[in-house]
């Protein structure tokens, strides 16, 4: 940093915590802040500390990110990313910025995808039953994901994947008037369920997030989103396209009149088979995956149900697939609510006190001590951030190396012809269910980015995803990724360019 001393020991703020984390370097950075790399020096791990600027500027973004640290506390499962901490602010009633620290990840599922054209079956099927495996538990809490895409799911190279980005995520309960409960403009659109297209069914379902995996997935096979969509209409299209024209029961079932009437016209296009589309794949996981494309969301099994399903005979086993208590609606009771800005201000503290037990203590014995007595690291950590960003724009290095590439090690997919019974997944599953292999550091390997305004990956929401620049090795610049996958775009590429492993 700026300093060796105590501007750079000093960056959090209770209680001797001022010297845990070492801050390394910048490594993403969008309009919601920065996010930067650290070292825990009390564990030796590896973090990503994110900082969001002007939390309350707009009040339905402070709620946003309020919903989504509740939950990331409430939801804790090995296939969901973890908040370490949260930095305690130094003041109660003024903070404006928030520092939050996650586990740290290579890459995401986006340029893992991108990054590797020779995944193997293994690799399809033990990414397949992580994020069936997560969204069980999520489902079992009541929670809908809504945004599920590859860019928000976090990988490592030991084909580890983590669920995140959980800002547009809500929870149901049972006496909610699911119609008018929230907004059908949810997931991304290539992800996005035929009932969010159209505002087909009066009431949602957890199949909004099954059909998203089974999306995900599609794109593992291929290398490329199953139905990039220009607009809600084409969306509509490819989907039927691919599906055949929905029954005469789903199109009676549709609630809006435009939408049903769209598809009672609709030329009757016949379903394409999963084997056309898909050449080569494992006949087991196309028939699971046909299941999951249902497009009347009655016809899709639940994630449990899924894992039920022959292709994952060997893997799967209810043991390791907890499953959450539903959330109680005292968490959430702000939802029912208009909030103004301190409202939300407190509830975002009261949320930080959960990782901070003794001031929690004082907090709910009813001490309310606008500021603290304790001095607070906050203004000079808000200095060492400035001062990486500075650095970065000047091209200068100031920490140890991180991962240049998202590929994956092919020793950990698959071995020799006489260890194909024995698959990659299964060396997956013994090292994140409990049984740890000798080398589970999740940062093995990591090498120096490009610090420039392109390698620089961007994330509107406080989730882990993009906290470890991916160096694209290319010929000539691409369009960036950022724009390929927003709403307004207006062009949808071919294909996606692939890119072999470093």
């Amino acid at each position: 940093m700026a300093k060796k001393g105590s501007d750079k020991a000093a960056f959090f703020t209770e209680y001797g915590e001022a010297t845990r984390y070492e801050v390394g370097e910048v490594v993403g950075k969008g309009s919601y802040g920065v996010v930067a790399a650290a070292v825990d020096n009390q564990t030796g791990e590896r973090v990503a500390i994110k900082k969001i600027n002007d939390v309350f500027e707009h009040i339905s973004d402070a709620t946003r990110i309020l919903r989504e640290i509740k939950l990331l506390r409430l939801l804790r499962h090995p296939d969901i990313v973890e908040i370490k901490h949260i930095m305690l602010p130094p003041s109660r009633r003024e903070f404006r910025d928030i520092y939050i620290i996650f586990e740290l990840m290579e890459s995401d599922l986006h340029q893992v995808i991108k990054a590797n054209d020779d995944l193997t079956p293994e690799h399809h099927q033990f990414f397949f039953y992580q994020l069936l495996r997560g969204m069980k538990y999520i489902h079992a809490a009541n929670v809908f994901h809504r945004d599920l895409k590859p860019r928000n799911i976090l990988a490592n190279a030991d084909c580890k994947l983590k669920i995140c980005d959980f800002g547009l995520a809500r929870v149901s309960f049972n006496d909610t008037p699911s119609a008018i409960f929230w907004t059908d403009y949810v997931a991304t659109r290539w992800y996005r369920a035929p009932e969010l297209c159209g505002s087909f069914f009066a009431k949602y379902t957890p199949a909004i997030d099954i059909w998203s995996i089974g999306c995900i997935f599609a794109e593992m096979l291929t290398g490329r989103p199953l139905f990039p969509g220009k607009n809600v209409v084409h969306q509509l299209d490819l989907m039927t396209d691919l599906l055949g024209t929905p029954s005469p029961e789903s199109i009676s079932r549709i609630r809006n009149e435009k939408a049903r009437r769209y598809l009672e016209n609709m030329k009757t296009k016949y379903p394409v088979p999963f084997s056309q589309k898909f050449p080569g794949v494992d006949p087991m996981a196309l028939h699971l995956l046909e299941r999951l494309l249902a497009f009347d969301p009655s016809d899709r099994p639940t994630a449990e149900e899924a894992l039920e399903d022959p292709y994952f005979t060997g893997l799967a086993n209810s043991e390791r697939e907890p499953t959450a208590q539903p959330i109680s609606r005292l968490e959430f009771e702000f939802e029912r609510r208009k909030l103004a800005r301190d409202d939300v201000r407190e509830l975002i503290y009261r949320e930080i006190l959960e990782y901070h037990p003794q001031m929690l203590h004082e907090y709910l014995g009813g001490g309310d001590k606008t500021n603290f007595l304790y001095p607070s690291g906050v203004d000079r950590f808000k200095r060492q951030f400035v001062h990486l960003q500075e650095v970065g724009a000047t091209g200068e290095k100031t920490c140890p190396q991180l991962r240049q590439h998202a590929s994956l090690p092919r020793e950990r997919v698959i071995g020799t012809d006489d260890e194909l019974e024995k698959t990659n997944a299964d060396y997956c599953i013994r090292m994140h269910v409990g049984e740890q292999p000798g080398h589970t550091s999740v940062t093995d390997g990591l090498s120096k980015p490009l610090l420039n305004g392109r390698n620089l990956l961007k994330s509107e929401s406080i989730g882990a995803s993009k906290c470890v620049v991916i160096k694209q090795k290319r010929e000539k610049d691409e369009e960036s990724m950022s724009d390929y996958m927003h709403e307004a775009s207006d062009a949808v590429p071919d294909k996606i360019a692939q890119f072999k492993s470093v």
